[in-house]
């Protein structure tokens, strides 16, 4: 894990292409401190897990508006434990109804923030979460 400041990648899955919402968390969370590499759109999940090794990050973030957003953690679960990512925090935001969350949570999400979710809520949660894995 970085030393001064949390790292996270944010990723827009598979072929959504509505990314304004996650620019705006992106920088937020750049405001609040963390360093935050976006991957911009439509990425595989292959292309998110090798990126979050690369980075050596400490947070894997998704935004995703299109409703794939089950199928796309299916895929990257796997992914997760083939880039020893799995010690990582693993967030989801965006158009992520409440009937899938329990779903998301047995797959390994940590934390989902529904679209209306404020910033805030994001940062207080990212950072308890880090002090507790360093």
């Amino acid at each position: 894990m970085s030393e001064n400041k949390i790292r996270v990648l944010m990723g827009k899955p598979g072929l959504d292409g509505h990314d304004h919402g996650a620019k705006v968390v992106v920088r937020a969370m750049m405001d609040a401190g963390f360093d935050v590499i976006y991957t911009g759109l439509r990425k595989t999940p292959r292309q998110i897990a090798e990126a979050a090794a690369k980075e050596n990050v400490d947070v894997i973030g998704l935004s995703s508006m299109a409703g794939s957003h089950i199928p796309f953690c299916k895929s990257l679960k796997p992914l997760l434990k083939e880039y020893n990512l799995e010690d990582k925090l693993w967030i989801i935001g965006g158009n992520v109804p409440s009937k899938d969350h329990e779903t998301l949570k047995k797959m390994g999400l940590d934390a989902i923030f529904p679209t209306g979710s404020h910033f805030d809520d994001i940062i207080d949660y990212i950072k308890s979460r880090y002090r507790q894995l360093v």
